[in-house]
Order: C-alpha cells, then sequence, then structure tokens
C-alpha cells in the first residue's frame, strides 16, 4: 500500500492562530483525505514550536513564565482545530519530553560524528527571526523580515558544517524535480546554492543570555538554536529512530510550509538529515502569503482575519472551499469577504447548490422521490459522461500536484456542464410529453455525477459532501471510496432508492454591514446619524399613499404554464403566466438563483399586471411577479388554495 505522510510546519506560539495557519493546515487537511480517497494509507502532523528569545519575551509581556504562556498559547492551536474540521494524526509540542530526547539524540549523533564544532561568532542579531544575518543579506542594513536594525552579537557558540553539504543538496534537487515546489521557490533555493556562500550554521545560544531551551547533549552551558530544535518534530512524532511510524511513513514525508520559512526548510533540515544519516524527506511544498488589501496580515496594522469569525459568518465548508480555491499554490492571494461572498455565492449557491435543489425537486416530481431506472443513452448523456471523466481526473491530477485552485476549477466543469444539461434536456418538457424512458436516463444521469462530485469535493468540504450523499440516499464510508476508480465505474446509485426532497446547503448570503464604531473604535449598538444621513433615510423611506392610489394597481393571481431561460442572463427567467387574458402574459423575473423553470411550472403567484411594459436584455416584460425575500433566499406571493386565473387582489 501506497503511504503519504504530510506536515505543517508547527506553529510558533508568540501569537494567536490566524488566517495564515488556518490556510496551511486546512490544505494539510484536504490532502490527508484526498490521499486517503486515494487508497493511501496517511499520517497527518501538526503542532507547535515553544522555545526560544521571543517566546521569553512575550511571556514577560503577559506577566508569564514561559511554560505557562506556552501551554496557554498552544492550547489556542490544538482546540482550533476541531473547529475546523482538521483530521490530524497527531499534535506535538516542541516542550514535550518525547522531543527534547529526539533533539539530544541526533545532536548528539552529528557531534559524534564531527559536524559540530565550538568556535566564536560575531554577527548581525535578529532577535524577531532568532538568527544573525550576514551584511549581504541585510537591506539598507536592516533584517529584510522585520525592517529593524540587527544587534551585532559577539559570541562563542557551536557551528553545524552546513557548507560542507552544499555540493550535495544542489545535486540532490537537480536530480529530484519535486524535491520542493512549486518551481519558483526551487530556483531560489538552487540561485543562493550556486552563488557558493552558503555558512555554517550556529546551532546553540549560551544560557547567560537564554535559558528557554533544550539543553545540549555535551555542554550544559548552552540550548539548541530554535530552528535546529523545531525542524525535528517530524522526526518525533514518527517515534524515529525505532519505531514502526518512522519506517513506514519517513520515506514518504511532505512538508507544506510559507514562503518565509523556505530557507530553514529547503536548507538547513536536509543538511540536518544527511549529517544524522537519515534520508532527505519527499518534498517541500510552499505557498505565497494571504494579503489584506495588498498588505501581509500583521498584529501591529490590525489586519489580522480570525479564522472563527469567518466559519461562525459563513459556514465552515464554504470558508475551507473559498481558501483552497482562491489561492494559486505558491502565489500570494488577497482575502476580503467581497471575494469570499462573491465565491461562495457564485460557486456554491448558483452552481452546486442550484445543482442539487433542481435536480432532487425533480425526482421527486416525477419519480416520487426515488432513483429512476435508466434507459438507453443518447449522445447528449455520453458527452456530458465524458465531461465528467475529464473533469474528476483534471481534479485528482491537480490535487496531487498541489494545483488545489486549478483541481475546483477542473471539477466545476462538470458542475456547470450539469446545469447546462437540464437546461438542454429540458426534463420538465420530457414529463408534459410522458416521455418517461428517456426522462428515468436524464434524472439518473444527473443523480449519479452529482454523487461522483460529492466523493471528490469531500476532502475540501467534508460536512457538505456527506449531507450531499445522504441527501442521495448513500452513507459516506471513506475507506469504501476509491477516486482513481470513479473514472470508470458507472451506475453506482442503486435504482430504487429514495433521495431528499430538497437541499438548501448553501444558500446565498450577503457582506455583513460593519459595526458603527466609536471614536476609540469600539463598537457602538447604534451609530448617531448626521443631518445629511437622517435626510437621506427620510427621502429614502416609503411614502404614504391613499386609498386610491391602491386602488390604481391591478394584483392578480395568475397560473404559470411556461418558462424558460433568458438567452442572455444567467440570472433572469421568461415567465408565461395565465392572467385572465387571451394570451399569456410574459414575465421577465429575475429569480433564477432561486428557481429552476420547474419549480415554477403550474404554480399560482400574484402579478403586477399594470406595470409599463419594458424590455430587459431584449426580452419584452410585461409585469412583475412579487416575492419575499427571506434569509432562505426568496419566497413567492401566492394563495392559501388554488383560484382561478385572472383572480384581482383586493
Amino acid at each position: 500500500m501506497k503511504r503519504f505522510y504530510i506536515t505543517t510546519p508547527i506553529y510558533y506560539v508568540n501569537a494567536k492562530p490566524h488566517l495564515g495557519h488556518a490556510y496551511t493546515t486546512t490544505v494539510a487537511d484536504s490532502l490527508s483525505r484526498f490521499h486517503r480517497l486515494m487508497g493511501e494509507e496517511t499520517y497527518f502532523l501538526t503542532g507547535t514550536d515553544e522555545h526560544g528569545d521571543k517566546i521569553v519575551q512575550a511571556a514577560e509581556a503577559n506577566g508569564q513564565s514561559p511554560q505557562e504562556y506556552v501551554d496557554t498559547i498552544s492550547g489556542l492551536f490544538r482546540d482550533m482545530w476541531p473547529n475546523m474540521n482538521i483530521s490530524n494524526n497527531d499534535f506535538i509540542r516542541t516542550t514535550e519530553p518525547r522531543h527534547v530526547e529526539v533533539v539530544q539524540e541526533i545532536l548528539q549523533k552529528v557531534y559524534d560524528s564531527g559536524d559540530i564544532y565550538f568556535g566564536e561568532y560575531g554577527g548581525h542579531y535578529c532577535f524577531g527571526c532568532e538568527r544573525f544575518y550576514t551584511e549581504k543579506e541585510l537591506v539598507d542594513g536592516k533584517c529584510p523580515d522585520h525592517q529593524t536594525v540587527p544587534e551585532y552579537i559577539a559570541e562563542k557558540n557551536y557551528f553545524f558544517k552546513m557548507s560542507k553539504y552544499q555540493d550535495w543538496l544542489k545535486e540532490h534537487i537537480l536530480s529530484n524535480p519535486d524535491f520542493i515546489r512549486p518551481e519558483r521557490y526551487k530556483n531560489e533555493v538552487l540561485s543562493l546554492l550556486e552563488s557558493g556562500e552558503l555558512e555554517d550554521l550556529c546551532i546553540s545560544r549560551p544560557k547567560s543570555r537564554l535559558t528557554w531551551g533544550i539543553e545540549l547533549p555535551f555542554d550544559n552551558d548552552y540550548v539548541t538554536y530554535v530552528w535546529f530544535d523545531a525542524l525535528i518534530n517530524y522526526l518525533t512524532a514518527l517515534e524515529y529512530p525505532q519505531g514502526d511510524k518512522f519506517e513506514k511513513f519517513w520515506p514518504n514525508a511532505n512538508h507544506l510550509v510559507a514562503k518565509d520559512i523556505l530557507k530553514p526548510h529547503a536548507i538547513f533540515w536536509p543538511t540536518m538529515l544527511k549529517a544524522a544519516g537519515i534520508d532527505p524527506y519527499q518534498s517541500l511544498n510552499v505557498h505565497g502569503y494571504w494579503l489584506v488589501k495588498d498588505t501581509k496580515m500583521s498584529k501591529s496594522i490590525g489586519n489580522v482575519i480570525e479564522p472563527l469569525a469567518m466559519k461562525d459568518t459563513y459556514g465552515l465548508d464554504p470558508f475551507r472551499y473559498f481558501l483552497l480555491r482562491e489561492m494559486s499554490f505558491g502565489q500570494d492571494a488577497s482575502f476580503s469577504e467581497d471575494a469570499l461572498v462573491g465565491r461562495l455565492n457564485a460557486d456554491l449557491a448558483n452552481d452546486l447548490g442550484n445543482l442539487f435543489s433542481r435536480t432532487l425537486s425533480m425526482t421527486h416530481k416525477y419519480f416520487g422521490g426515488e432513483i429512476p431506472r435508466p434507459d438507453v443513452e443518447d449522445i447528449v448523456d455520453a458527452e456530458i459522461k465524458k465531461l465528467g471523466q475529464d473533469a474528476m481526473k483534471s481534479f485528482q491530477d491537480n490535487f496531487n500536484d498541489m494545483k488545489f485552485s486549478r483541481a475546483l476549477e477542473g471539477l466545476w466543469t462538470l458542475v456547470r456542464g450539469l446545469n447546462k444539461y437540464i437546461d438542454a434536456t429540458a426534463p420538465w418538457t420530457l414529463f408534459k410529453e410522458k416521455n418517461t424512458e428517456r426522462l428515468s436516463t436524464v434524472i439518473y444521469v444527473l443523480l449519479e455525477n452529482m454523487r461522483k462530485i460529492a466523493v471528490h469535493v469531500w476532502p475540501v468540504m467534508p460536512d457538505s459532501a456527506e449531507k450531499m450523499l445522504e441527501q442521495l440516499g448513500i452513507a459516506f464510508d471513506a475507506e469504501k471510496v476509491n477516486l482513481p476508480k470513479e473514472l470508470e465505474v458507472w451506475g453506482l446509485l442503486e435504482s430504487g432508492e429514495t433521495v431528499s426532497k430538497t437541499s438548501n446547503l448553501f444558500p446565498r448570503v450577503d457582506v455583513p454591514e460593519p459595526k458603527p464604531q466609536d471614536k476609540n473604535g469600539n463598537g457602538k449598538s447604534k451609530a448617531k446619524k448626521s443631518k445629511k444621513q437622517e435626510k437621506k433615510a427620510e427621502a429614502d423611506a416609503p411614502a404614504t399613499i391613499e386609498f386610491e392610489d391602491f386602488q390604481k394597481l391591478d394584483l392578480r393571481v395568475g397560473t404559470v404554464k411556461e418558462v424558460e431561460k433568458h438567452p442572455d442572463a444567467d440570472r433572469l427567467l421568461l415567465v408565461r403566466v395565465d392572467t385572465g387574458d387571451d394570451e399569456l402574459r410574459q414575465v421577465v423575473a429575475g429569480i433564477a438563483d432561486f428557481f429552476s423553470p420547474d419549480d415554477l411550472l403550474g404554480k399560482q403567484v400574484v402579478v403586477v399586471c399594470n406595470l409599463k411594459p419594458r424590455k430587459l436584455r431584449k426580452q419584452l416584460s410585461q409585469g412583475m411577479i412579487l416575492a419575499v425575500k427571506s434569509g432562505d433566499g426568496l419566497q413567492l406571493l401566492t394563495t392559501t388554495a388554488e383560484v382561478v386565473s385572472g383572480s384581482k387582489v383586493s
């Protein structure tokens, strides 16, 4: 059996978890779930990095000891992941005894081999990065990340002979094209190695200035440099060196990191492994930053996005979907609630949600809710099945290559294709013509493809996918799903099984209005309006009318006889209503996001009949259908019992 080991970086506990942490961990979770469905045994690790100068400073600022402080912040990370539906197998902390033991064992091994030596060094030390910088690495004399002038420190320390492995590492990267992905980061590392300026790595800190760390096993006056300590967590969790998990999963180790920690993972870590006699990991996968208004998130700027707030506002699965769909892996991406709402409404509500709602509704209307037995397939059925195979293959290949946005876009070609398939096959017409054999095939083709979409989207939106399958009458079991086989098999839905009557997994949403704030930035229950705002509010308020004005309205109850999509506008329907006139009255209604043509046929609606006719996208509209906007979408005004078409509302 193939195996897959995925790790997030262990997160530094000098601050609370934010959007960047949520993204990396959600990607890792989705990858772990995906590889399970690909038939592989998986192991998923996350955790917290808890040593170093910055931890001591943060603890002092909070009036706590370092141990008290890391216990608190590590707990925030550990507690957040179940709320994000993260399925990690282990959560590791670098303060745990099991980790201290492995770090000291590897340090002793490398020291005994002669690759660690004692020396004196003077350099520019950034406390924010907890590392020394060379003159060439500084930008205008400042740390490139923190934009602060480092402190020059000269002291005696222990050094790892990292430069000894420079040529080996370069050759390994060139011989293994997927060792660092995407390619832009591989080229960045190769450029650094080809400069020939790789220095030895200072791997200790004297206890005279830092005691919060893992003590060196060969000198109790020093603690371990935080990176030499932290990176080893990936081995600790696998019970290195004798554990079964190490033997099973380390040859298939895949690290997931943000671009700001590329160098420690791409250079420090593989050379440390080589010196310790351990094979290098399989791949390092590097993503960009989430930006807010084109600026990197920062506590000092105050633009940090809290993941649980987004989850509580928009739902967990839509939030997870947005994270993977919006960012092209490896590049930076901009976060905004407008973008999140736009993606949710377009992809989930309009495309996927509408597909499920329409198809389940038709299954109940035409077959009493039972999955029909398909008849002979037509050419249009073969075409949509081929589109489905291509879409699923694209999803699987791209997801495997860490191209998540492209994978989901590929899968959505099937979602959109099925919505077009409904319009092309017009099930409502087949029903009217009593063409049951053809109608059975169309509905089955839709339902079976919906099943395939649900199992493919499970790694990204697990709860929603399981609800989709439940609506199709299927209990989800990850152990019984095999994505590669989905490219070949057809007809796993059993005819005669009952599907749900309705589906409202992804209702449309609006961006919530920001809370008004006072001069101190605190939310207030009600903001005081200016005179200009008050006048505008008065102007916008509905005017009082006389009864005679109301009598001018020609409101009638009509029966919907024909419905079709507007040829030039996805959100408009051409609804032809019997309102008691000699001919059907056509109303161009902007309700396609909420109702399919099939939903409206035969319904009685209230129509404003004396509204001045006008053309909407070249189609004449002769009135307005009245509706009420609600939290669940849109509700049509109708009567409590059927009345004669054309009856006046009074």
